[in-house]
């Protein structure tokens, strides 16, 4: 079975652009569709309806809710130590395979890339056990890959500010972690020189979101694309979402 799987920041919990947000997650036909600040279910309620994809949770001021049109065995909110968001744990009925949906703390800084760091860590600690198993990590990282260009000069003032204090550009311990626990960024190992910029929408110049699965199961991730060419895509949000095509149990 090939999995279709969106993400999505739908950014202050997408209120009031409902339609367009609808518009984008039907141009793309996904099978489940991970968001990141779905923090009104109302909102992703009326989403499932406009999507034809029925089945969905979202907790008020949680950050990460879904809808799918595929049967959902289990999901569950965890709430690792130290982390700003949950992160929310969905199981495909008639599967073992997961996906964790996740949403890192924002601000690009040095301090803030500490704190997406412990983030990370607590998560894969919290996750362990399913290692040896198929799944797949994905959501808005709020962080850069190593080796991934920061033009500072397209960003606002105020960042600028904290780029420069904290050393003039941003660690990249998040990334690094999950590639040394033998994580495949999805979009990098099909795009190897692409820029996938998927923020902000107005000015793409910055690679935020991101699908890892494990590497032994690369074979297994057939596409992964930034959806940056829809119409509505530029108004629907801040993030362009990120679409994978996984094969699944």
């Amino acid at each position: 079975m090939i999995v279709k799987l969106l993400s999505y920041n739908i950014r202050f919990g997408g209120r009031g652009r409902e339609a367009e947000l609808a518009e984008v997650i039907r141009s793309v036909a996904p099978d489940i569709v991970v968001f990141q600040e779905a923090i009104e279910p109302d909102v992703i309620a009326r989403l499932a309806t406009q999507t034809s994809l029925p089945i969905w949770a979202a907790r008020r001021k949680h950050s990460i809710g879904y809808i799918s049109r595929l049967p959902i065995a289990h999901h569950e909110w965890h709430y690792p130590a130290g982390a700003k968001h949950s992160f929310l744990e969905i199981v495909i009925e008639g599967s073992e395979a997961r996906i964790f949906g996740l949403h890192l703390s924002a601000m690009f800084s040095k301090w803030s890339e500490h704190q997406r760091a412990r983030e990370i860590q607590s998560l894969l600690k919290g996750i362990k056990r399913y290692q040896e198993g198929f799944h797949v990590l994905v959501g808005d990282f709020n962080t850069l890959a190593p080796g991934e260009i920061l033009d500072v000069r397209r960003m606002p003032r105020w960042i600028r500010a904290l780029i420069w204090l904290s050393g003039r550009d941003i660690q990249r311990e998040t990334i690094k972690i999950m590639q040394e626990a033998h994580y495949l960024d999805g979009y990098r190992r099909l795009h190897p020189e692409d820029k996938g910029y998927s923020f902000p929408v107005w000015d793409p110049h910055l690679r935020l979101d991101y699908v890892f699965v494990p590497e032994k199961f690369a074979e297994r991730l057939l596409s992964c694309e930034v959806i940056d060419r829809q119409a509505k895509a530029t108004v629907a949000s801040d993030h362009f979402p990120l679409c994978a095509d996984l094969e699944w149990e």
